[in-house]
């Protein structure tokens, strides 16, 4: 039999110190705060804070991030070199959210396949992200899912894309959002960002999905295309002092002025904008007048070699003004408010 040597009363105060100390930083655990930083309900984690999607530096390829090794989100390809820069990025199949026709010819001709499935400022669907996902899934990659400007649905589209298919952590998500300058007006995507979760695998794999090159989309929604593609317009050629630009030589600035009051005339004229609310009708009506305005102005300036007057840029500003409160009321909406009985 062992026999102990007695405790001295140097270890007896060592033992004391020793357990309460070990008490302390238990204590102290349990009650320890957890992280603060938190978007609305989305715990940040340590690897959310450091990491950020990798830029892409391509002049065809406005706002291009890479996300995923197999998905990089952007703007619409610039004419045939954007298609071109894709397949020198490896890029094998090219994803529209945006409601313009996919230019298909283009990526036919330097092998890549278009896949077309758009929606709203307002969110992505549940059924829509779950499509995205078994795209991202099984279609052949690298994918490029881009809209028209590559900052606010197309970010939106691929996170959820990446989140659904398990290429990227759900706390990753408002990240991509926020280096791509998707705007925080914009509240049903950043609550799609938000709610992205992974689709199990058999969800994905019993989803009856056809990917088709185009779709064709709501009257509305292809006039509100039109609108915004005639307003960049403007907005360059306010940009470049009223001047010819470079990269249009053909446009002339009331004419596109003129464009943009025949869409809101036009559409004015659908039956589905009368269904409208009467806000949304008085905003067309308000934007009607604006681009009037700004036609005359542009005309005034054409046919008298004078300086473009004062009133051309408040013409512009109104619009813009007009198209951001028609959005935020009408457009921007998130698809769980809409959905509200």
């Amino acid at each position: 039999m062992t026999v102990r040597e007695p405790v001295t009363a140097m270890e007896t105060r060592i033992t004391s110190m020793t357990v309460v100390a070990l008490l302390l930083s238990i204590a102290a655990c349990s009650t320890q705060k957890p992280p603060e930083a938190q978007v609305g309900e989305t715990q940040v984690s340590d690897a959310a804070e450091s990491w950020s999607p990798q830029a892409i530096d391509r002049p065809h390829l406005p706002n291009a991030y890479r996300l995923h090794p197999k998905v990089i989100s952007g703007g619409l390809p610039d004419g045939e070199e954007g298609f071109r820069e894709l397949s020198e990025l490896g890029v094998k199949t090219v994803i529209s959210v945006d409601g313009a026709k996919p230019d298909v010819d283009s990526a036919q001709k330097y092998q890549l396949r278009y896949v077309h499935l758009p929606h709203g400022y307002d969110g992505v669907p549940e059924e829509r992200a779950q499509e995205l996902a078994k795209a991202v899934r099984d279609l052949p990659g690298p994918i490029y899912i881009h809209c028209h400007h590559g900052k606010h649905r197309s970010p939106a589209a691929a996170t959820v894309a990446c989140v659904g298919s398990g290429l990227l952590e759900a706390d990753l998500a408002l990240s991509v959002l926020r280096t791509a300058g998707t705007s925080e007006n914009y509240l049903g995507l950043y609550e799609s960002a938000k709610s992205a979760r992974r689709f199990e695998d058999d969800l994905l794999d019993a989803l009856e999905a056809e990917f088709p090159e185009t779709v064709d989309v709501p009257p509305m929604a292809e006039a509100m295309v039109a609108i915004e593609r005639t307003f960049d317009r403007l907005q360059a050629f306010s940009s470049n002092d009223w001047q010819p630009l470079e990269e249009h030589p053909d446009l002339d600035a009331a004419h596109e002025a003129l464009q943009l009051r025949e869409h809101f005339t036009e559409l004015l004229r659908t039956e589905e904008a009368q269904r409208r609310p009467a806000g949304f009708v008085e905003a067309l009506r308000e934007s009607e007048l604006a681009a009037t305005d700004l036609e005359t102005a542009l005309r005034q300036r054409r046919d008298s070699a004078q300086p473009v007057p004062s009133a051309a840029h408040s013409s512009l500003d109104r619009l813009a003004a007009d198209c951001k409160s028609c959005h935020r009321q009408h457009r921007d909406v998130p698809l769980s408010e809409k959905q509200r009985p």
